[in-house]
């Protein structure tokens, strides 16, 4: 099995590395912000280096020293990352100069005996190099001035780091599409705790304090022969709550990896129920028509509740959740999680699925016979025919004399039995209407107007 060549960015806190991290993958992936401490976990993605692709590796500044929260479990994600590296590029800041923090660092990384590469950052020309030599010091031989604000000499720092190292010459792709799973839910509530179970490794930052996880981080699993990536996240917390901007950016990647997500698994804190917070969530998964399963997490911790207590205002959340696989699980402990992946590939198989138009009208006729549209100011609703017209999430249209005809309770009554018969679990439907006059009008209209 092919593995591909990683690259890890180390240093101590606030020297660059996710300014540098982006530019190199060039995709802000990574929060770059002035203050110290905010990459906590490893971050990976794919980058190329001219034409052969790698994976590049952020990493939390190591500063043992330091008050920042969480700094034993960021320097051991960067231990981590260094032991799964192929090639280490240590990050200093070339206006700051050497410090004791540096000096730590390097010996550190020269322990490893792997190939080390020096980059000296915010250098933005050739005309400060100079400040280039005082790092020498530092034992590393490989040295390269770089800005990764201003981009200057990237391709450089990649060559020199590549330099002994040499490339697979063929590299095997899966067969499958990969699924995009992203694992959501407010501060707290035990995300990556729930990851690191599955993936059998302290791969995320696990602590009992909320907003652990600020960046999104992508993880590739395979299970039973299929493919998944695993997008752990960081929790959606209410407005007021932002106080620091990297919590806004966390927000927003929340909500970004719910979009670029397949399916989306949902945690809940069983201890706590369903929040305000929740409801956002599911309402963002519902309008982005992903595929979801609720877990209610801690339930090992549960005493004298039943599941049914946990699942009161679900339907006040999203209509479409009362029809999503739902777990009663413990991410510490791994209860009943056993199955989880099969119901993964279900949800992600059910938004993926097409009806025929000629089922579909089959059902309308027994739908139809069983209890007729009401009668509305001496007229009733003609349904003419119902056709799927799209997948991801599943669309429909019914095809009918007159939408004002259509009532709240008859439609409810359609949507019930079409869920009755297709299930589609969970994933959300959406249902259009369209009027027999609507293409009459549009013909009578001017080119300019008919299209919207």
């Amino acid at each position: 099995m092919y593995k591909i060549l990683k690259l890890a960015l180390v240093g101590r806190p606030n020297v660059g590395k996710s300014a540098l991290f982006n530019r190199i993958c060039k995709k802000k992936i990574a929060i770059v912000d002035e203050m110290e401490g905010v990459t906590r976990d490893r971050l990976y993605a794919g980058a190329d280096f001219f034409g052969r692709p790698f994976e590049i590796i952020d990493t939390g500044g190591m500063d043992s020293h330091s008050k920042i929260p969480f700094q034993e479990e960021v320097r051991r994600q960067t231990e981590i990352a260094i032991e799964e590296a192929d090639v280490i590029v240590m990050v200093v800041d070339a206006r700051v100069g050497i410090t004791t923090l540096d000096e730590e660092v390097a010996k550190l990384i020269l322990r490893t005996g792997k190939s080390v590469t020096l980059a000296v950052n915010k250098i933005d020309d050739f005309e400060h190099l100079d400040l280039l030599h005082q790092f020498h010091s530092l034992g590393i031989s490989k040295i390269v001035a770089v800005s990764a604000v201003q981009g200057f000499q990237i391709a450089e720092l990649l060559e020199t780091a590549f330099r002994d190292v040499e490339f697979p010459k063929q590299i095997q792709h899966s067969n499958s599409k990969q699924i995009q799973v992203a694992i959501v839910g407010r501060p707290n509530v035990g995300k990556s705790t729930f990851l690191n179970f599955l993936l059998k490794e302290e791969r995320s930052v696990v602590s009992p304090v909320a907003g652990t996880t600020r960046d999104s981080i992508d993880v590739d699993i395979e299970v039973d022969g299929c493919s998944f990536t695993l997008i752990d996240t960081a929790g959606i917390r209410r407005k007021h709550a932002e106080h620091e901007v990297v919590d806004k950016f966390a927000a927003i990647r929340t909500e970004r990896a719910i979009e670029r997500a397949d399916v989306c698994i949902m945690i809940l804190d069983a201890q706590e129920g369903i929040t305000s917070q929740e409801k956002r969530i599911a309402r963002h998964i519902e309008e982005h028509g992903k595929a979801c399963i609720l877990l209610f997490n801690k339930w090992d911790l549960v005493k004298g509740f039943r599941m049914e207590h946990c699942l009161q205002g679900i339907q006040q959340m999203a209509s479409f959740l009362t029809h999503c696989p739902t777990l009663f699980v413990s991410a510490r402990t791994g209860r009943n999680l056993e199955g989880l992946f099969k119901h993964v590939q279900e949800v992600h198989a059910q938004r993926n699925r097409r009806i025929t138009t000629g089922q579909l009208n089959r059902f309308m006729e027994r739908t139809l016979q069983k209890y007729h549209p009401p009668m509305i100011q001496g007229k009733r609703l003609r349904i003419y025919y119902l056709a799927q017209v799209d997948t991801c999430p599943p669309r429909f249209v019914f095809f009918v004399n007159d939408p004002d005809r259509m009532c709240e309770t008859y439609k409810k009554y359609l949507i019930n039995q079409f869920r009755e018969m297709y299930q589609f679990t969970g994933v959300p439907l959406v249902f259009a209407l369209k009027g027999r006059k609507v293409k009459e009008d549009k013909e009578a209209l001017p080119a300019e107007l008919a299209t919207h």
